[in-house]
């Protein structure tokens, strides 16, 4: 005797179920290499605009707190995956809403501070760039813990940081 046709709306027995609104792995994985593509270009904006940055810096007056040169490249690396994975987690959550509007306003301001402070040597106007920025990463913070308590934790080492860049922008304005 043949079985009757799978019922389409059940899993079949050990496919894993998702929850109502939960995305696909497919679309899951595309929207991981979406945020890690934004984050990518907001990385290569600042890194278009740091081309010779280590001569400007090695140049300037810097606070006795100012790290070595080669430290920041590593630094933005591990920051920008955790940028990009906090934004994906609370997509997987909440999709499209306030808080990644928030992500991508923190990540446009972080695109525009290196231009102003290594391309334009506008130190003074990249100090309170910075200072939006900081806001901004604190409200997207805040904005992630009530959808994603995990993404707002990966943010805490990119606040941490720029706080740090912040008085080390606010130095190098004071010196020179």
């Amino acid at each position: 005797m043949p079985h009757p046709p799978a019922d389409p709306r059940r899993p079949s027995p050990g496919t894993p179920r998702r929850a109502p609104g939960e995305p696909s792995r497919g679309r899951s994985l595309l929207m991981l290499l979406a945020f890690v593509g934004a984050t990518a270009i907001a990385a290569g904006i600042g890194g278009t605009a740091a081309a010779g940055s280590q001569e400007t810096y090695a140049a300037l007056r810097l606070p006795a707190f100012a790290p070595p040169a080669w430290l920041f490249g590593p630094a933005w690396t591990v920051l920008y995956v955790l940028i990009a994975v906090a934004g994906w987690l609370v997509w997987t959550r909440a999709g499209a809403d306030r808080a990644l509007a928030l992500w991508c306003a923190q990540l446009v301001l972080n695109a525009v501070w290196t231009p102003l402070f290594f391309g334009a040597d506008l130190y003074w106007l990249a100090f309170a760039e910075i200072v939006l920025l900081w806001v901004a990463i604190l409200a997207c913070l805040v904005a992630f813990r009530a959808r994603r308590p995990m993404a707002a934790v990966l943010l805490v080492p990119y606040l941490a940081w720029v706080s740090y860049a912040g008085a080390l922008n606010l130095g190098i304005a004071l010196l020179n």
